[in-house]
């Protein structure tokens, strides 16, 4: 027997019962234009000047689904600098920030 549920990797959601074609079609296209939608703006997010340092960076881990890295040498904190138009050092400020260990 064949899985049906829907997951992200298969991109488009399975059709529900007695929906006719040209619906299906609909909805799929308007939940791939909002996908589309939130992206852009993720991505006008994550280099915002509007938007703290954190949470810039926090927009580019929701995009890239990975998480900012706790060692400053790192080669994602040039990475994640570029994408968000941070400096490194105000990327590894934000590291020392979020890792920083209470006494």
């Amino acid at each position: 027997m064949q899985d049906r549920s829907w997951s992200p990797a298969r991109r488009t959601p399975p059709s529900i019962a007695g929906e006719a074609p040209d619906e299906y079609r609909t909805r799929v296209l308007q939940q791939q234009a909002d996908t589309a939608e939130r992206r852009r703006q993720d991505l006008k997010d994550q280099a915002s000047t509007l938007k703290t340092p954190a949470a810039r960076i926090m927009v580019w881990e929701r995009l890239h689904q990975t998480r900012l890295p706790k060692d400053p040498a790192h080669g994602l904190v040039a990475v994640i600098a570029a994408n968000t138009g941070l400096t490194t050092d105000e990327v590894q400020e934000a590291q020392r920030e979020r890792f920083r260990t209470v006494p």
